[in-house]
């Protein structure tokens, strides 16, 4: 076999990369968003694809086609970076039906004394742990985004 310098360099550079490195670009993001509505089951109108997990931190790619509930995390903050569409966020206040769902997980039907804000594309969202929040969609809209869900210290 012969040695060829190019090649061996080539496979030193793909090895090169670090555990944990991810890297999607736009057409792949998008290929994944594509998929997203026929997942959607149920009443609440969402669907997600991960993208990973790694120690702290998650990402996925969100679709929603109808208001969600009302949800608080314990010990998680989201990031919500808007790619299309547009919605309302709810944020603050109380959840007054409140009920555990999983761990750290809190659900219920809505917010009282929040503050609405619209959402659009562009738009970055930063949800502190156990701030209660709410995204609502009038009828016939969608919203796609990206969401990161980090661990609190």
């Amino acid at each position: 076999m012969k040695f060829t310098p190019a090649l061996f360099i080539v496979t030193l550079a793909i090895a090169a990369l670090p555990v944990g490195y991810g890297h999607w670009n736009a057409a792949q993001l998008d290929a994944r968003s594509r998929t997203l509505p026929a997942k959607m089951t149920g009443k609440v109108k969402v669907a997600t694809d991960s993208l990973g997990g790694w120690g702290n931190h998650s990402m996925s790619v969100v679709r929603r086609e109808g208001s969600g509930e009302a949800e608080l995390h314990e010990t998680q903050s989201d990031i919500l970076i808007i790619k299309s569409g547009e919605a309302s966020i709810v944020i603050g206040g109380t959840i007054p039906d409140a009920k555990k769902t999983t761990a750290h997980e809190i659900r219920g039907s809505r917010i009282e004394g929040g503050e609405k804000q619209p959402l659009r594309a562009g738009d970055i969202v930063h949800i502190a742990p156990k701030t209660p929040h709410q995204m609502l969609l009038d009828p016939g809209h969608t919203i796609d985004y990206y969401a990161v869900k980090v661990d609190a210290r």
